[in-house]
C-alpha cells in the first residue's frame, strides 16, 4: 500500500510538469527574420520560434544580395534575343552580310540603313540646323540695320 501510494503521488506530482511542457515540435511554428542595425528581434514564445539574422544598417533599403546579380550576364537573356541570334546561325547569300556567298555586302548595307532609321526615329523633331541658320540670319539682319542707322546718322551734317 506504501508503494501505491508513492507511485499515486508522484503521478500527480508528475501532472502539474506535463502540463508545463511546451507543445510538441510538430506543432511549433518557426519565423525567420532579418532585422537591420539596432533593431530588436522579437521574443520567441512557447508556440513560436523567432530566429533573427541581423545585418548592417546600410543594407536596409537595398535589394537584397541573391538578387542583385549582372543583367548583363549571359544566363539573363531573354529567350528572344537567344533565338533571334540562333535565326542566323549558317545563313549565307544574298542579305546576310556574311563574309562567304554572293551578295553578303547588300545584307550589311541592310543592317546599316536599318540602324540609322532607328536612330532617325529615336531622335527629337526639331532641325536644329535650320533653327541655328534662321537665328544667325536674325542676327546679321540687325547688325545691318544698325549699320545702316549709323552710316545715315553720319551722313547728315550737324
Amino acid at each position: 500500500m506504501k508503494s501505491a501510494l508513492l507511485a499515486a503521488a508522484a503521478l500527480l506530482a508528475a501532472i502539474p510538469a506535463a502540463a508545463q511542457q511546451p507543445p510538441p515540435i510538430e506543432d511549433v511554428q518557426i519565423n525567420q527574420l532579418i532585422v537591420y542595425g539596432e533593431d530588436p528581434c522579437p521574443p520567441s514564445t512557447d508556440d513560436q520560434i523567432i530566429v533573427c539574422a541581423r545585418k548592417p544598417e546600410g543594407d536596409r533599403f537595398r535589394i537584397p544580395e541573391n538578387l542583385r546579380e549582372d543583367p548583363g550576364r549571359p544566363g539573363n537573356r531573354s529567350w528572344t534575343d537567344r533565338a533571334i541570334e540562333l535565326s542566323y546561325v549558317g545563313r549565307t547569300g544574298v542579305g546576310s552580310c556574311s563574309t562567304s556567298g554572293p551578295g553578303g555586302m547588300i545584307g550589311c548595307f541592310e543592317q546599316l540603313a536599318d540602324r540609322w532609321r532607328g536612330e532617325q526615329a529615336g531622335r527629337d523633331s526639331v532641325n536644329w540646323n535650320r533653327l541655328i541658320e534662321e537665328a544667325r540670319q536674325a542676327r546679321l539682319a540687325r547688325i545691318d540695320a544698325q549699320a545702316e542707322e549709323e552710316e545715315r546718322a553720319a551722313a547728315q551734317p550737324e
